[in-house]
Formats: structure tokens, sequence, C-alpha cells
């Protein structure tokens, strides 16, 4: 059985007293373990930072690009190994890891541009004889704590643009998938990143709180469940930090009574059920809107949901693989459970689903429930796994109500011929991100990622510009250059520009 260690820019560390399982949860057995680090692992980490920091900030932005550069070459070149890597400790089937790389390489290409994202303003003459401009300066050290259905992408997200604005960065992924972020480290260094730049420590909760609670760590970014995420902006911000914490999510996918019902269902197919609904952009919730709609909806469905095909996640024929733990299929199967004794109708339950040589494998089968009400706690709480919840409407407003009613706010869809119902859809909703006839609305890497309600706490969001933003503090300088003559009487009032 082989550990896993962490990445950080000093050795002689002493043996780990706590180690995690890391599970194949094709076959639900523990294949590595994982260090546990603590709060002296930690300072060790930041003081190496802090050492190589300032360095790293004064070169020049066209060379930290290509760093990126060389950076995204070199995991390109290496994609199927981290491809395989992932699915076996997360079980996401190979084609979906190397989806979840490439769009974290996306935010990477972003940062090949950081030159031009760190320009300033400059105002000539802004009064007699004086100029005013403003610069971009990294905050120090930052630290990203990413959850595990995304181990790759969100990691990239923070790393790239905090350290391509200058920072020195810690990453902690979860300990469930821990292997990808610590190659995506030593790739960095490859590809010439200096040591002490970006790296990765393990652990739980005692290194969250390490982390929200050094002195030295001025900006921590969050992605995970929402409860998690409150308690990660609060600590944070109590502490004086710049936060940014996303939570969870309960996107809807609004089908008006115009929509191309076989593009809505194989939409559907593949963001409800894509890796194995464990995503926070995923769309567990679809609001056909009119009887005659929903019950269209269901007979098209049906026959996709059979089709789908569950495997494990080297299965090239597979849509998608095993949840990533036990505990995580156990709380799956009880919303399961819940929704039938809230009183919705389990039209296909994929509880029990087995492969076999693969009986221990933590796989849940798709699901699908009619009749939802939101008043059943199975729909107002994110279940996070294959399981897709059909909310019936009668009109327009009722299906723009509920997911601007929920309290996520992170992603929501709607399918329409109609224009003006999408424009207006589009800017009424009470949600973060919408897309139009497009499923999971995971804006380009040079636009932003951030949903609202509870869904994200802090004012800035992930990657683009507002990423480049939260990883950076602005100076502003008024300068002025005398000729040499009389400088004219003192000023004892505030300086005005006329």
């Amino acid at each position: 059985m082989r550990d896993i260690s962490h990445k950080i820019a000093f050795s002689g560390l002493p043996a780990p007293a706590r180690f995690g399982d890391v599970f194949d949860p094709n076959r639900g057995s523990v294949q590595a373990r994982v260090a546990l680090g603590d709060r002296a692992l930690l300072d060790r980490a930041v003081e190496a930072a802090k050492k190589a920091q300032p360095a790293w900030a004064a070169v020049n932005p066209q060379r930290r690009a290509r760093v990126m550069f060389e950076f995204k070459a070199l995991v390109e070149r290496n994609m199927d190994e981290l491809a395989r890597l992932l699915s076996s400790e997360h079980g996401k089937v190979i084609a979906d890891a190397k989806g979840d790389i490439q769009r974290g390489l996306e935010v990477i290409e972003f940062c090949c541009g950081i030159p031009h994202a760190l320009k300033g303003e400059y105002t000539q003459g802004a009064g007699p004889g004086i100029d005013v401009y403003s610069m971009r300066q990294p905050l120090g050290i930052g630290a990203g704590i990413t959850p595990f259905n995304f181990p790759a992408m969100i990691p990239l997200w923070m790393s790239g643009v905090a350290i391509a604005t200058g920072n020195a960065f810690i990453l902690k992924p979860s300990e469930r998938d821990p292997s990808v972020p610590v190659r995506l480290a030593e790739l960095f260094l490859e590809a010439g990143l200096p040591e002490g730049i970006l790296q990765v420590v393990h652990g739980d909760k005692e290194m969250v709180d390490a982390i929200l609670d050094h002195p030295d760590i001025a900006a921590v970014s969050f992605v995970g469940s929402s409860d998690i995420a409150h308690y990660v902006y609060r600590r944070g911000v109590e502490a004086g930090k710049r936060v940014q914490a996303m939570g969870g999510a309960k996107n809807h996918g609004i089908v008006m009574p115009d929509a191309d019902l076989d593009q809505v269902v194989n939409d559907l197919s593949g963001a409800a059920f894509g890796s194995a609904g464990e995503r926070c952009m995923a769309l567990p919730v679809v609001v056909p809107v009119g009887e005659k709609t929903a019950a269209a909806l269901r007979e098209k469905m049906l026959p996709a949901i059979e089709a789908l095909r569950v495997g494990v996640s080297t299965d090239p024929d597979a849509h998608y693989g095993p949840v990533v733990s036990a505990a995580h299929k156990a709380r799956i199967e009880n919303y399961i459970q819940m929704g039938v004794d809230e009183g919705a109708e389990l039209v296909v339950d994929g509880r029990g689903f087995t492969l076999q040589g693969h009986e221990e494998g933590f796989f849940v089968g798709p699901t699908l429930f009619d009749h939802v009400t939101p008043t059943m706690r199975s729909y107002q709480e994110e279940i996070f796994g294959p399981v897709l919840q059909m909310v019936r409407a009668g009109s327009f407003e009722e299906a723009l109500a509920l997911p601007s009613q929920h309290q996520y706010g992170n992603g929501v869809a709607i399918f329409t011929r109609n224009g003006h119902a999408a424009r207006e859809f589009a800017a009424r909703v009470n949600v973060g991100m919408v897309g139009i006839n497009v499923p999971i609305p995971v804006p380009v890497a040079y636009h932003t990622f951030g949903g609202w309600k509870r869904s994200a706490f802090g004012d800035t969001n992930q990657h683009g510009m507002e990423g480049v933003k939260f990883w950076t503090k602005v100076k502003t300088v008024t300068q002025r250059w005398p000729d040499g003559g009389a400088s004219g009487e003192s000023a004892f009032i505030i300086p005005t520009m006329g």
C-alpha cells in the first residue's frame, strides 16, 4: 500500500502521527494512506512560502506567464497518467477525468495572459502637473481548500491565478483523492516554478482550522458544502483574511412547453447523472411547465435512464462510475428513502445496484423522482448523487419562483425556443449562473464562476478578472514632478485637482 505525503519545500519531516484511508471506489477497498498534517507542519510550509514569495513577486509578469505556458504543456503531455490517477481515487470515468483536468487547464490558459490582466489604470494631468496611476500587487501567501469532486479543476482554478499574480500558495486538497494535486505540484516545479511557491499539505479539520487561523496567510479560497463554507468564511474573516467560500447547490432545469424535448432529455442525462451527480453544477431538479410537458418529458426520460451504463471508472463505455465513498453512498440512499417517506413518486430506484466482480464498490444506480414538492426536505437539500427530481410547475412564473426562492443559488438552466422567455428568465431569476439551453452553465475561464445565496460567501468570484482582483491588492499613486521653481504657499486644506 502506498503512502501519499505532503509536497512541501523542505525535507526532514517527522513521521506522520495520523493517516487517512484513500479508497478505490470501484472495489470498496483501501488503496493508499494519506498523511494528515497539523499546525506545526503548516507553520513550516508558511515559512518556506514567506522566504520564496518576495522573489517570485519581483519576477516580471511575462516570465511568470512562461511558467504557466510550460506547465500547461506538461499537463497535456501527462494527461493520460493524470486521468487514470484521478479516476482511480474519485471514481469518475476516464473521459470525465480528462474533462476535469481540461477545465482546470483553461484557467491556466487565462493565466498565460496575466501580463495584460495585471495592467493598472493611468490618468495624465489629473491636476496641474499631477498624474495618477494604479498597480495590482500580490497579497503574499494564499491558501486553497478544495473538495473531492474536482481534484484537478478546482485546485487549478485557485492556484493558477494566485501564483500568476505573484503570490505563494498553499493547497489543502480533499483527503479522499489527494494524489492528483500532488502530481500537479510536481509538474509546476518541473515547469520552472520556484520551490516554496506552491505547496500541498494534507489534513482534515485540524489543518483547515490551522489555515484559517494562521496570521501569515492573507487569503483563503474554499469550495465545499454550504455549512462548511459558512464556517470557513466566518472564521477566516474574523482572523482578518480575505475569503471566498463556495458552497452547495440545487440547480434547476426549467423546461418550457416549446422546448426540444429530445435535446432536453439528452442534456438531462449528462447533467443529472454524469460523474454520478457529484458536481456542484449538476442539474438534479427538472421543472417541466405544464402537465402536458411533464408527461411527455417523463415518457422520454425513462428509456434514456434505462440506457445509462454504470460501470467501473476504467470502462470506456460507462456513462458514470461509483461515488467517492461508502459513507457518501449511504447518504445518497438515505435521501432516496427520505423522498419516498415524504410522498414523492419513486419512478426509478437506483439503490441496490451492483456490478459483478465489484460487489463492494460504491455504486448507486440512476434514480428518478416525480411529483416532488418544494416543501420536501429531499428537495430543499443537496443530495449530490445520481438522483433526478421532477417538480411540476403550472406556469412560467411558478417555475421562475422555484430556483429564485431556494436556499441555494448556484446555477440554473432554461430550455426554450422563445427568446423573450429566455431573456425574461435570465434577467429575473435569483441565481448566480444561468444557462439558456445549456444544462451546465459553467462560465469559460475568462469570465467568472460564483453563485448566490447559500451557494457562495464573500464578495468575489472564482477565476477570470474576479480571481485576479481576489488575489491582488490595488495601490494608487498620485505623483507630481516639481520643475525646480518655488513651491508656493503651504496648503492647509485638502488638495483638489481643480
